[in-house]
């Protein structure tokens, strides 16, 4: 699994040009699905990213998380994050997991979130989706199962 999290003052995202999720500040998180993924790992992964302490304290320190901002969620699927490049132009997706099973996930991670949280907005799995986010710092986190759980 995969999650970027990007801190955000607001963002929002579209299908077929209807306004389907949107937050005020918060993180927007794209979230990448593998084949091997589990619920659990979803705990653990939503677990470490709500307790990020990436907000600015009164004294300009990241030392404040998501909760004590009051802060919100804007998940999207985002199956890209597992493309392999290696070889040749055209990126290989063989590693991303399949859509009935990412997708659960992808539902389950955004319902772990409201644990933390008030507002979580979600995309659409597997939508074409516009993506519009006013990045705030900016401040952009990657987190990999790989290196956090594995």
């Amino acid at each position: 699994m995969k999650m970027v999290v990007q801190r955000v003052t607001r963002a929002s995202v579209k299908v077929d040009g209807e306004t389907v999720g949107e937050i005020g500040r918060g993180f927007l998180v794209l979230l990448g699905v593998q084949a091997s993924d589990t619920e659990e790992m979803a705990d653990r992964m939503v677990d470490k990213m709500c307790r990020l302490r990436i907000f600015e304290d009164e004294n300009g320190k990241t030392n404040l998380s998501l909760a004590d901002v009051d802060g919100e969620i804007l998940m999207v699927s985002q199956f890209t994050l597992y493309a392999d490049c290696r070889k040749g132009n055209r990126p290989s997706f063989v590693k991303a997991g399949p859509p009935e099973m990412a997708d659960r996930l992808y539902e389950y991670a955004s319902d772990r979130c409201r644990r933390y949280v008030k507002k979580v907005a979600q995309g659409r799995f597997g939508a074409y989706m516009e993506v519009s986010l006013v990045n705030d710092g900016p401040f952009t986190v990657v987190l990999d199962s790989e290196e956090l759980i594995r």
